[in-house]
């Protein structure tokens, strides 16, 4: 229950393959390569971590060198294409050991008989690589659309505020530019642009919420849905992105390049990050009869039943059952969108439990329910079910058991619609600025779809999923890809840049890259 066990069966399962499709049917690699309509000479690539090669939670060398644009760029070379320098982290481990939260990569690590993602130590401090530019890989971790604009996002006193992003101080030209900026420097002739997975993915993978550390102690609030809000300024760390400023900050991007120039390229649209691993790995319903063990009767006998009854009686009842000792049973979570029912359960409840009545015995289950199929347990959630919530009173104060998992550590269907109906609405925009522009467009959210589903897709009888570790497809932070995913994507981007410009650029084999490494 406190860590994500991968069995030496499901480590076996990577080395299966199987007869599905293949996605080199439409290849064009016995076909002369061409340019087709459009010019490689200088290829540039705009976007986030994902266009960055981010994995394993962390930027490191390696991870860099299988990015999907530098994938790209090697076909292009067969084309015309150009020099492509990516700004390379100082060592293959990554994060910054002078800058709070970033820690190095995750790695396969046997603890106590179970093979666990555990954090490496940040190897080294934020240095600066700005002399080696201009560098045509862009990608910035962390960015969202708005800050691919934002003037001083390279600025290293801007750390300090919040109004920069350290991986964009390493290569920014100065402390007053812009990524946009830097692009159009480069007067680039071809481009890629994937950005506004961070708009809305940030709120998902931190559970709606916004944190804060003070004096050492974190408290989270609600994040936001910032429909209606156009200016970015106000915006908390993981409030989800009013979909006209994704659309603006996207337009103006494609404007800028334009300017300069810059008319032919490539964007790709934002997949539903409730897709991957992140939010599919950790189930609704974890709690078995054997893991409970005898506590089972003992929770029905003093906290579900009792809490029931009087759920039931204020109109709830549907929110709490009683814990089954045949089938699988769902964690307790809070869902801050139901109504708060704190002072009536403090009063109904607290004599039951035989709990002092000074216990604020509503304010742990006064908006607590069992979680359904609809809501997303975070796969970091893992490391938290079964353990003892801080400062709760016992009994009620096992994690997901007998004291609800909080807001940060859950993705509500409630939530979870938010998610979609924000990314629906940055597809809508990122699909019709393709047109308007005329550039190539990649669905990078029907591919992820395709690698959640159950058949995943296939290369040269390899198969890919979107399952933790064993899936092949997606690094161990359940979020970012591996080389083999990247390269997935890679090809995705290059079917679209055929299919567009009438170019005969040739796919790249994802087998060849490197995928999730075990002790």
């Amino acid at each position: 229950m406190k860590k994500i066990i991968i069995s030496t069966f499901a480590v076996s399962a990577l080395l299966l393959t199987t007869g599905c499709n293949n996605d080199f049917d439409t290849d064009v690699k016995d076909i002369a390569v061409t340019k087709g309509d459009a010019d490689f000479s200088k290829y540039i690539a705009l976007g986030n971590s994902l266009t960055s090669g981010y994995r394993d939670g962390a930027l490191y060398s390696s991870g860099q060198n299988e990015s999907y644009p530098s994938m790209i760029a090697m076909q292009m070379s067969l084309a015309g294409g150009g020099a492509f320098k990516q700004p390379l982290m100082p060592n293959d481990v990554g994060g910054f050991n002078n800058l709070p939260g970033f820690s190095g990569k995750l790695t396969l690590q046997l603890v106590n008989g179970s093979v666990s993602p555990v954090p490496s130590a940040p190897a080294a401090a934020l240095d600066n690589v700005s002399a080696g530019a201009p560098y045509q890989n862009m990608g910035v971790p962390g960015a969202k659309s708005y800050h691919l604009v934002a003037p001083g996002y390279g600025s290293q006193a801007g750390l300090l505020t919040g109004t920069a992003n350290p991986y964009f101080v390493r290569f920014a030209s100065s402390a007053t530019t812009s990524v946009l900026a830097d692009a159009m420097a480069q007067k680039p002739t071809f481009f890629s642009l994937w950005i506004g997975n961070n708009d809305v993915l940030l709120y998902a993978t931190n559970g709606g919420t916004n944190s804060q550390t003070v004096g050492g102690v974190t408290t989270y609030t609600t994040a936001t849905v910032q429909t209606g809000n156009t200016n970015p300024a106000t915006y908390k760390s993981n409030d989800i992105s009013d979909p006209n400023v994704v659309a603006g900050s996207i337009k103006g991007v494609l404007d800028g390049l334009k300017s300069v120039g810059t008319t032919k390229g490539v964007i790709a649209n934002i997949p539903y990050v409730t897709s991957v691993p992140y939010f599919t790995t950790v189930p609704y319903n974890p709690l078995t009869p054997t893991t409970l063990g005898a506590n089972l009767a003992t929770l029905n006998a003093s906290l579900y039943g009792p809490l029931k009854q009087a759920l039931t009686a204020f109109g709830a009842g549907d929110r709490i059952n009683l814990l089954s000792s045949t089938t699988s049973n769902p964690v307790l979570i809070k869902d801050v969108s139901l109504t708060d029912l704190s002072a009536q359960l403090t009063a109904a409840l607290t004599p039951s439990l035989g709990l002092p009545t000074a216990t604020a015995f509503g304010q742990i289950f006064g908006q607590a329910r069992q979680s359904t199929k609809e809501d997303y347990i975070l796969l970091t959630s893992s490391s938290v079910i079964g353990t003892t919530a801080p400062g709760a009173p016992a009994p009620v104060n096992v994690y997901g058991v007998s004291y609800p998992l909080q807001n940060q550590h859950v993705l509500t269907k409630t939530e979870a619609a938010y998610v979609k109906t924000a990314i629906d609405a940055y597809n809508g925009s990122i699909r019709s600025l393709a047109d308007t522009y005329g550039l190539a467009f990649v669905d990078a959210n029907a591919k992820m779809v395709d690698l959640n589903g159950q058949s995943g897709i296939s290369f040269d009888g390899v198969k890919y999923t979107a399952k933790f570790v064993t899936g092949g497809a997606f690094s161990l932070d359940g979020v970012h890809l591996t080389g083999r995913g990247y390269a997935i994507v890679a090809n995705e981007f290059i079917k679209s840049i055929n299919g567009k410009y009438k170019s005969t650029l040739p796919q790249v084999n994802p087998n060849g890259y490197s995928g999730v490494k075990f002790p």
